[in-house]
């Protein structure tokens, strides 16, 4: 895995944030209207398929929200760039390496998380504080060897 460019890594996630938005905001539109549609009103007691619907809706739209302050934190924010004798820290892309030698990158985050992004070959997930990776690779530096789950810390940048 090459070195990764953190830049080019959040112009990605960011994309791929804006896709996953867009299409959660159109789903949620299309949702809303068929539950408030005239044609949707329900033949009996037993049709709850409008309510189905604007319980959908609702979630998308929630989704949405997500969606958009992850969207604004990778529109907005500064990343900071970090040394190999820095401590990792929010704001980092950090590379590892597990035992069987395949490689992966975390960039750690407040929002967001679970986001996984294929860049130049490499496999970025996105991680939040609520993330047991997060916390364990807070604090720790290039070289340093993690436990559980079992992996060395490569590059951080």
């Amino acid at each position: 895995m090459p070195p990764l460019v953190k830049t080019n890594v959040v112009a990605s996630i960011q994309a791929q944030l804006q896709h996953q938005y867009d299409r959660t905001v159109a789903a949620a539109r299309e949702a809303h209207g068929y539950a408030t549609d005239q044609d949707s009103k329900a033949e009996s007691k037993y049709d709850t398929r409008s309510l189905e619907a604007s319980y959908l809706a609702s979630g998308q739209a929630a989704k949405a929200e997500e969606l958009a302050a992850a969207l604004k934190l990778f529109t907005k924010a500064k990343f900071p760039g970090f040394a190999a004798t820095d401590p990792i820290d929010l704001g980092a892309l950090v590379q590892v390496k597990y035992p069987d030698r395949s490689k992966a990158a975390f960039l750690l985050v407040t929002q967001g998380g679970g986001i996984i992004c294929e860049h130049e070959g490499s496999t970025v997930m996105v991680v939040t504080p609520g993330a047991p990776v997060f916390t364990k690779l807070q604090g720790r530096r290039v070289g340093d060897q993690l436990i559980d789950p079992e992996m060395e810390i490569i590059g951080v940048c």
